[in-house]
This record gives C-alpha cells, sequence and structure tokens, in this order.
C-alpha cells in the first residue's frame, strides 16, 4: 500500500505563499484551480487538499503573471512542459530540454584510445584459465567470429578481454551463435569509422574514437529503450 502525502487545506496554502505574494487572496487561488492551471484533490467532504507539488506549482503560477507577464495560456503551456519532464531555463523560466546525463556505462575516449598490452600472448589453455572457459566454448566463439587467435595461434589482450565478457553470457544459459550479432555489429562500426577516413595523428585518433563512443552509447540507448518499452 502506497505511502499517502500529507495535504493541506486551501488556508494553509494560502499562508504559505502570502510572505512572498501578499496581495493572494483565497479567490485567486480558487480562481486558478477553475482554470485548470493547479488541480488540486477533493477531500470527501469537497474541499481542496493541496500537496507540497501543488503549491510549488502555484509558486511558478504567480511569480510568472507577476515577474514576467505571461497569460494564462502560455503558463499552461510551461506547466504541460514541466510535467512532460523538461526543465526551466536558469534565467527566463521558459522550458527547455534537460541536458543528458553522462553515461557512465560507455567507455570515455580516453579508455578507447589507451594502449593495450600489446605483449599479452596466451595459449588456449592459458585463456581458458583466466576466464572459466573450457577449450570446447573457445572454439564454439572462435566459429562464430568472436576470439580470433593471432597467426603465431596465441591469443592477445583484446581476445583476453572479449572472452571473459563471452563466458560471463554464456554463464547465464546464452548460447555462443547467439553472440555472433555482437561480431557482425561490431565489424559494421568499425566499418563505419574507417569510412570517415581519419589520418594517422593524435587528434584524428582522438575524434575516431569519439566516434566509436557514440556508437556504443547509441547502442546503449537503444537497448535501454527496448527493455522499458
Amino acid at each position: 500500500m502506497s505511502e499517502q502525502r500529507p495535504t493541506l487545506a486551501i488556508g494553509a496554502v494560502l499562508k504559505r505563499l502570502q510572505d512572498e505574494f501578499p496581495d493572494l487572496t483565497l479567490s485567486k487561488v480558487r480562481f486558478l484551480d477553475a482554470q485548470g492551471v493547479v488541480s488540486p484533490q477533493r477531500a470527501g467532504s469537497g474541499y481542496r487538499r493541496y500537496t507540497d507539488r501543488d503549491v510549488e506549482r502555484l509558486r511558478f503560477v504567480l511569480r510568472a503573471q507577476r515577474d514576467r507577464f505571461w497569460p494564462l495560456k502560455v503558463i499552461r503551456e510551461a506547466l504541460d512542459a514541466f510535467d512532460r519532464g523538461l526543465e526551466p531555463a536558469p534565467v527566463e523560466g521558459r522550458p527547455s530540454v534537460p541536458a543528458p546525463a553522462s553515461d557512465a556505462d560507455a567507455p570515455t575516449v580516453a579508455d578507447i584510445v589507451a594502449e593495450g598490452d600489446h605483449d599479452l600472448r596466451l595459449s588456449v589453455d592459458e585463456l581458458c584459465a583466466a576466464t572459466g572457459l573450457d577449450a570446447k566454448a573457445v572454439v564454439g566463439l572462435a566459429d562464430f567470429g568472436l576470439v580470433r587467435p593471432g597467426k603465431d595461434g596465441y591469443y592477445d589482450a583484446d581476445g583476453l578481454q572479449i572472452a571473459r565478457a563471452a563466458a560471463a553470457l554464456l554463464a547465464h544459459g546464452i548460447d555462443a551463435r547467439h553472440l555472433r550479432p555482437f561480431r557482425l555489429a561490431a565489424d559494421r562500426e568499425v566499418g563505419l569509422v574507417q569510412q570517415l577516413s581519419f589520418r594517422p595523428g593524435d587528434a584524428d585518433r582522438d575524434a575516431a574514437a569519439e566516434v566509436v563512443r557514440e556508437c556504443l552509447a547509441l547502442h546503449l540507448a537503444l537497448v535501454r529503450a527496448g527493455l522499458r518499452g
């Protein structure tokens, strides 16, 4: 059972707001209710009951009228925008789309361009010991293009990281064949970056890494949206 929020009678609301709006009257508060700008709950007796959120909406309405001379039509549009998740701008108070939060799950450009351990070379047995996979599972991952040994037959640091991630998914009951789309998607993203014809050098390396980061951020956003839908 959800906890019921405390509410205020219209007289208590008036008292709370009159320090800032000394000319405010009960009639004005009722008028704003009749106009649908702020619609409090109704008790069983029919009396209005205001939540803290209702009071803050009233405060916004009264400030908009006093300081910005907004008509009720503009105020209604602003309140509707706020109800849909938009935010007031810091100066003029007009609704604006909130800035996206930095996605902590997406790697930074520095993470992407960081140099790996190029000297690492692992045999199949060593890769298995490091990831908990058995040799058959490694062969399965190789068959679907996920891990690729070098010409010398050894697996590098990237292969180790891929194998560890794949092992975690396999532990959840996902088959290796279901991981192949990840390889296909990664290859398409690599191809997209290569099409941009970045030139060798630190600046272009960072630009390419930024494209990769946004590809990964887009992937995460699409997956989240799909799960929430």
